[in-house]
């Protein structure tokens, strides 16, 4: 009797736990909603993971508008993805990469809260909708014929995510830590405006990942069963190969680590905020300002470089980076500002990542010599 009952109450248990989403490749249709995608699915007021996908998170994030982001990776069973060392993991088609762009709520009615572009996601990887206002969830899918950018928006009473092809604009009221609130557009992209990212080879102009590289997944991550690091966990799960230990990979600093030195922290974040663009083979190849980290300091880096043709984007100023003189820097200019034709990255952000400012100003400051 007594084992009959527990058989019973498990059953019961069972069938109250909420299922997790069955994730799909989509080789050919584009589904209209996000659902049909499997990869993240609402359950009451929680957004859950679908069965097999995989959360992770960058040392730096690029940043948005002060959004967080919930991160996600899933293949077919049986597909693995190859390291690869300076570059995005190769990923074999049939996978799909989310990313879910949400902010935590504020106090103030109809506000929202700034974040630091990670997620804030419990043990199981789910996401309490009680405390957050999800914006968009962005796919990136690999196809035969390459990767797919897919923008979905997110509907008000957060129970789905519709398709967007042309974008969106969502008008919000952002709240710092200190109580300050800023009326902005968040601008939501279009299926073509992805590509100013996600294109990052200027010879081919192939949508593909920028996120997913090994020395920026490098760190740890708490899984149901723990922290673990990222490299290894993929490994583990069969999601990965080819990787070597996490202390023999490269690593990026965390932008706001304060044990990191100023050096590491700034180059991390030149490098995921620009350097899509900003390589030699990159949209931006013509400016002649190569920010991946790699880069030693000189002109190729910025420092005492004529810009080549940025028009009002100089802001007045000689070159790129003048050491110990951030005022006298386009860089930093050109990342203090709002205006179209002014800031940078041209796309993407629709306020000053005023830490970001801060960080790369101190950087610049702590720069030796000069441009006479």
């Amino acid at each position: 009797m007594f084992r009959r009952l527990t058989l019973l109450l498990a059953l019961g248990i069972a069938a109250c736990a909420p299922s997790e989403p069955t994730p799909q490749f989509h080789a050919v249709d584009t589904p209209r909603l996000l659902s049909e995608w499997g990869q993240v699915g609402i359950s009451g007021e929680t957004l859950r993971l679908g069965e097999g996908v995989v959360a992770y998170d960058l040392n730096t994030p690029l940043f948005t508008d002060y959004a967080l982001k919930l991160r996600t990776i899933w293949m077919p069973e049986g597909m693995q993805a190859g390291y690869r060392e300076g570059e995005t993991l190769d990923f074999p088609v049939g996978t799909v990469i989310t990313k879910t762009f949400y902010y935590p709520l504020a106090d103030q009615p109809g506000a929202v809260m700034r974040g630091d572009g990670h997620a804030l996601i419990d043990a199981d990887g789910a996401l309490d909708l009680s405390q957050v206002q999800l914006i968009e969830t962005r796919i990136l899918v690999h196809r035969e014929d390459g990767w797919a950018a897919l923008p979905y928006r997110w509907n008000e009473d957060q129970s789905e995510a519709v398709l967007h092809r042309y974008g969106d604009v969502v008008p919000l009221t952002l709240v710092g830590a200190d109580g300050d609130a800023q009326d902005f557009n968040y601008v939501m992209p279009d299926v073509n405006q992805c590509a100013s990212c996600h294109a990052p080879d200027s010879n081919t102009r192939a949508i593909a990942p920028i996120g997913p590289k090994p020395r920026h997944l490098n760190r740890d991550f708490d899984y149901p069963d723990g922290p673990m690091n990222q490299l290894d966990y993929l490994t583990q799960i069969g999601f990965l190969t080819g990787a070597p230990a996490p202390a023999e990979a490269p690593r990026n600093a965390d932008w706001a680590d304060l044990n990191a030195t100023l050096e590491d922290r700034a180059r991390a974040y030149l490098d995921a905020n620009c350097s899509h663009c900003h390589s030699p083979v990159g949209p931006a190849d013509t400016s002649g300002l190569d920010l991946e980290p790699g880069i030693p300091h000189g002109p190729a880096l910025g420092i005492c470089k004529l810009p080549i043709a940025a028009g009002a984007g100089t802001g007045d100023r000689r070159h790129d980076i003048v050491p110990g003189q951030p005022d006298e820097s386009i860089l930093l200019f050109r990342l203090d500002n709002i205006e179209p034709d002014q800031m940078m990255p041209e796309v993407g952000r629709s306020t000053i990542h005023t830490e970001g400012v801060e960080l790369i100003r101190a950087w610049i400051e702590s720069l030796p010599g000069n441009c006479d």
